[in-house]
């Protein structure tokens, strides 16, 4: 199985170690509560050269995985905040992480020039 190289897609790879949520050290990384740990971490990654039918289907049970994963706001924001240019991640693919930057920045533009603009209003009050 190949990977890009990429430091973080070693966590998929990783053989879990259940730790019960109430016994849970809260100080420990996010990605030791992640289902995908016990999971094959080819279905997070695709190989080279997949077909778009083999892809759509690996990327659907790898979304599967992650909607009963109880870190996968953890992991998405992980990914958004690295960003992770690879496979799925919180419940997201690469295109759709990209899709979610991209609304993050124009929103951030707008609140930006909204508070610029009142803060231009008050000033001349």
């Amino acid at each position: 199985m190949l990977h890009p190289p990429h430091q973080s897609l070693q966590v998929a790879a990783v053989p879990p170690q259940p730790v019960p949520v109430r016994e849970r050290d809260q100080d420990a990384p996010w990605h030791t509560e992640a289902v995908c740990r016990r999971d094959e971490a080819g279905l997070f990654f695709a190989p080279s050269k997949e077909p778009t039918a083999a892809r759509l289907s690996r990327e659907d049970a790898a979304k599967r995985v992650c909607a009963r994963c109880p870190v996968m706001v953890e992991c998405r924001e992980h990914a958004l905040l690295q960003p992770e240019p690879y496979g799925v991640w919180g419940g997201l693919t690469a295109a759709e992480r990209r899709v979610v930057l991209a609304r993050r920045r124009r929103r951030d533009l707008e609140l930006q020039k909204a508070a610029h603009t009142t803060g231009t209003i008050a000033a001349a009050g």
